[in-house]
């Protein structure tokens, strides 16, 4: 069977790190860039991070960028995201997807939700004191 599982989730203080784990299972992660969504309450979800299929690039939105950061493990067949300096504003569920082939293209083009094939089902990340 064919899925992406998330881990990592949970509760963390402000100024607090957590790291999601996205494992794939009945599939090989080579060859798919690798996005992470997130889905406040109350709110349409959104792009975070991607790494890219076929490079060792990758990016993320704005408003994490600095704090958090992205990595494959080919070996164990994961992509996690190291979340630093957790503010409030982070707590959303989160997800991750795999897209054949998606690079990092520093357009829109690679976090159009379209692109992915895969998703996940969510791992709750709550950011509070």
């Amino acid at each position: 069977q064919v899925q992406l599982v998330e881990s990592g989730g949970g509760l963390a203080q402000p100024g607090g790190s957590l790291t999601l784990s996205c494992a794939a299972s009945g599939f090989s992660l080579e060859g798919f860039g690798i996005g992470w969504f997130r889905q406040a309450p109350g709110k349409e979800r959104e792009w975070v991070s991607i790494i890219s299929a076929n490079t060792p690039a990758s990016r993320h939105t704005y408003s994490v960028r600095g704090r958090f950061s992205i990595s494959r493990d080919k070996v164990a067949n994961r992509v996690d995201l190291v979340m630093n300096d957790l503010k409030p504003e982070d707590t959303a569920v989160y997800y991750c997807a795999a897209g054949r082939d998606l690079d990092v293209y520093y357009s829109d083009y690679d976090i159009e939700e379209g692109r992915y094939e895969y998703w996940g089902q969510g791992t709750q990340v709550t950011v509070s004191s």
